[in-house]
């Protein structure tokens, strides 16, 4: 195995320079790298796994785009000590273009070499005893004669020996080149290549946010479950009897009738007993009758409780943290429109809870939300100025509100259910206001609806395929007819929420790479807000770069300025703390 020194200098004798394209891929075997030309470079023999860590030295000396085929490659990196700066992710790349969720290497490949992704060799027993049909062909090459590649391959059999891990890494600069080329024909609009670095970068950010995790006030966070859920229960029956006093804080308003709280129906039943008639038992229906009866109050307060003791209690609590940091698994794509999601709880934790999210002494956190992002976005992608007027207030809203002779309320309530296919009650009787004052966003909407509503697939404004699911034949027609009312609802809010999706990414991206150099880092990304921690003696110019990250996003991603794009930014030292009323703009209005 060379040396570290040896390996940069081979690598720049191949022509490699800062932002040229590494494929690498990495197993226990160590590591194998494929640079343009078709030169490969791998690590020695196994146990070679330390050796990973050497990459470290290749990032900082030559500043790359790595290539690999999926954020687990990413992970690995991390968790030896490399910090990638730039990156080309194959799954992800592969989800923009293809849409959907399903991403593993044998569906790119197939994706990049025109073969049907419904007939993807499957991996049989000899397969799984580690051996292969004899086909004619080096079984020591990843793909079969039909062209789609080996399973045993696809299944990580491509991890096995360093000599496959460069072998791995070539196909992926392979598959790099032929991504490369279908996205300059994706989408008229959008730059295609800069959404799928951003997505790429959104994937690497992910595996970040798995290893470094949220902060957390162990101690503070013990408390406040205690004071919603009750102490920390000692065995099954301690914990039985903490959630029957739970339940006895709201039956004993009602005496005489034993009633299941976990049982809507019941519920409901218990609730028209006493003179309250609902049609379902939603927190957000009960609230209107608080004040109705004591166990309205009660009951909100137990749903509450409920929920902390069943979604985030103790449990909970000892499997997702450790070490003073809450971790979950993160990705950049939900497999619809595109939003980031994440697991234990990460993207709704209640809003009990956030005071336990806390910097570690030394740091604070920059709370940065984008405001209004979605209406934003439908302003620029339907390319309606008037609406675009609208977004140079603070309050978008505002304007809209005085433009229909509305109050702000209802101007809201309209506009968002214009993006999301609302069209009764309050919503419909300001939806006419709407197409009257802004026709051109609102034409733009209903396109969106009738592409989903005849089952067409569509692209956002980045170019992520929106696919279109379709009923079998010989559906009845009044399920087809639903079928496509509910397909052309969600395309409408798709083609917002996945632009807006992209937006974010694409500015979280940036402040990741701006905030680097002064030790900031991404600890949370909410669907439009990011948490950045950083020192106490850097957070002022962390601030002051999310704010230009803004700028320089909006600058890129809005490049005619008609739409004006702004975040509140605070300096806080735990996540639930107020946000001051600090605007940052993306222009210089």
């Amino acid at each position: 195995m060379p040396t570290a020194e040896t390996l940069i200098d081979q690598l720049r004798a191949a022509g490699v320079g800062r932002g040229d394209l590494i494929a690498v891929a990495v197993s226990a075997a160590g590591f194998g790298l494929c640079v343009s030309g078709g030169h490969e470079f791998r690590s020695g023999p196994a146990p070679a796994g330390g050796q990973v860590a050497d990459l470290e030295l290749v990032e900082q000396a030559l500043r790359p785009r790595w290539v690999w085929w999926d954020n687990s490659t990413a992970t690995a990196l991390i968790q030896a000590g490399v910090r990638p700066a730039t990156c080309f992710d194959l799954a992800a790349v592969h989800r923009l273009i293809d849409g959907g969720w399903a991403a593993d290497p044998a569906r790119v490949w197939a994706g990049c070499a025109d073969l049907d992704p419904d007939r993807l060799p499957a991996l049989g027993q000899l397969d799984l005893l580690g051996g292969e049909l004899d086909d004619g062909v080096d079984l020591e090459q990843p793909t079969r004669p039909d062209g789609y590649l080996r399973p045993e391959w696809a299944a990580g059999g491509w991890g096995r020996t360093t000599g496959r891990l460069s072998v791995w890494a070539a196909l992926a600069l392979r598959v790099h080149d032929r991504q490369r080329a279908r996205l300059g024909d994706l989408h008229p609009r959008g730059d295609a290549l800069a959404t799928a670095h951003s997505e790429s970068a959104a994937e690497l950010l992910c595996a970040e946010l798995a290893v470094v995790g949220l902060p957390l006030d162990a101690d503070r966070i013990e408390r406040i479950l205690a004071d919603y859920i009750g102490p920390r229960p000692s065995d099954a029956e301690h914990a039985s009897r903490i959630r029957d006093a739970r339940d006895e804080q709201v039956k004993r308003l009602v005496p005489g009738h034993d009633v299941d709280l976990r049982s809507p129906a019941q519920v409901r039943e218990l609730l028209a007993r006493i003179g309250i008639e609902v049609s379902d038992t939603r927190s957000w229906r009960l609230e209107m009758f608080r004040g109705a009866h004591p166990v309205v109050e009660a009951l909100l307060a137990w749903r509450k409780s409920e929920r902390l003791a069943t979604t985030y209690g103790y449990r909970w609590l000892d499997e997702h943290t450790a070490d003073g940091r809450l971790r979950g698994t993160w990705t950049g794509c939900d497999g619809g429109a595109g939003r980031m999601t994440a697991s234990a709880g990460l993207h709704s934790m209640p809003a009990e809870l956030r005071p336990a999210v806390q910097a570690p002494d030394g740091q604070l956190l920059v709370r940065a939300d984008l405001g209004q992002i979605e209406p934003r976005v439908l302003a620029e992608i339907a390319g309606d100025p008037a609406f675009a007027l609208a977004t140079h207030a603070d309050d978008l809203y505002a304007p809209v509100a005085e433009r229909l002779n509305v109050d702000r309320p209802t101007a809201k309530i309209a506009v968002l259910a214009a993006m999301y296919g609302q069209t009764s009650g309050t919503a419909g009787a300001a939806l006419q206001g709407l197409e009257d004052a802004y026709p051109i966003a609102m034409r733009f909407l209903k396109n969106a609806y009738e592409s989903g509503r005849t089952g067409r697939d569509l692209r956002t404004h980045g170019g992520r395929l929106i696919r279109m699911y379709r009923l079998p034949g010989g559906t009845d027609a009044e399920t087809e007819r639903r079928a496509a009312a509910g397909r052309g609802r969600f395309a409408r809010n798709a083609v917002v929420q996945g632009a807006a999706a992209e937006f974010f990414k694409a500015w979280a991206a940036t402040v990741r790479a701006r905030c680097r150099p002064m030790d900031g880092q991404i600890v949370m990304c909410l669907h439009d807000e990011l948490l950045v921690q950083a020192p106490e003696g850097q957070v002022e110019q962390v601030a002051a770069a999310v704010g230009d990250a803004l700028r320089e996003v909006a600058a890129r991603w809005a490049p005619s300025t008609a739409v004006r794009f702004v975040a509140d930014l605070s300096i806080v030292t735990t996540w639930s703390d107020a946000k001051p009323a600090v605007v940052t703009d993306a222009l210089p209005f």
